[in-house]
């Protein structure tokens, strides 16, 4: 597969405005680096679509934002507040939930019992209205509220976990590979449901096997590269450049954007 060339060292400066800023993070996994001080931000209410080649360090980055894996250095700050050491269960409290690649439902329990657990930390009066929300959004999860998560299709098992992350009322959420493996209407079902949320204002930080399904929906895209980001910028711009096209759409996708004498050079 060609690559994109990276670009120099010198990390992009993120905005005082953003709700997450991530500042030359870098992770490795016991002394194997594997991702290499990225700068990228995530704005309030936007979709950036967090894009790459297996193994580039998608959900590595994920997993380290939500305090999952340690960071070997750099910073994170959501909503003005430095999280960079903050435990899992203090992201998620303060607004940052990640849904993980895998889903990671209860299956012994119901799908109720699911969604408790998405607001078992909320102390407001507001859940009920929020659950009600999950079944608007997924009226299968409503037939199928005492139903054992396990016993669920794929499809409905992703949705579950979708509406379990609302439950507990983020501003942005992290998605890794939220349609793997599922038919593709259960994929159109999720994909609406992700639209809606971002719409109504729910920042989402997306990390999606369907690379052009991610950019269909994504307001901007940073491209990984071997743990480094080797483009960013709208995502229109990034479906459209050259080199991504190239390494990451297919000959199909170049040919049907470049005319032969004008395709990007091998």
């Amino acid at each position: 597969m060609p690559s994109i060339p990276e670009p120099p060292p010198t990390p992009t400066r993120v905005t005082d405005s953003a709700l997450l800023a991530v500042n030359s993070l870098s992770v490795s996994y016991g002394a194997i680096p594997v991702v290499h001080s990225v700068t990228f931000e995530v704005k309030s209410g936007e979709l950036l679509a967090l894009v790459g080649a297996n193994g580039a360090g998608k959900t590595t980055i994920l997993r380290a934002l939500s305090g999952l894996l340690p960071k070997t250095s750099g910073d994170v700050v959501y909503g003005q507040r430095n999280i960079t050491s903050r435990r899992p269960h203090q992201i998620a409290r303060a607004g940052l939930v990640h849904i993980p690649e895998g889903r990671q439902i209860f299956g012994p329990m119901t799908v109720a019992e699911n969604l408790d657990m998405g607001a078992f930390a909320r102390q407001d009066g507001d859940v009920e209205a929020d659950r009600r929300f999950v079944f608007e959004l997924f009226p299968v999860l409503a037939d199928r509220r005492k139903q054992l998560a396990h016993s669920l299709s794929g499809g409905e098992q992703q949705m579950l976990a979708f509406g379990r992350a609302l439950l507990a009322r983020p501003t942005l959420i992290m998605m890794d590979e939220p349609s793997m493996g599922l038919a593709p209407q259960a994929a159109d079902i999720l994909y609406e449901a992700i639209q809606r949320i971002n719409r109504e204002g729910t920042a989402i930080l997306l990390v999606e096997q369907s690379t052009e399904r991610a950019l269909d929906v994504a307001h901007r895209a940073t491209v990984l590269e071997r743990g480094h980001i080797v483009l960013e910028g709208p995502a229109r711009s990034v479906r459209t450049n050259p080199l991504f096209v190239q390494a990451y759409l297919g000959p199909t996708a170049v040919e049907q954007m470049y005319p032969a004498s004008a395709a990007p050079a091998q």
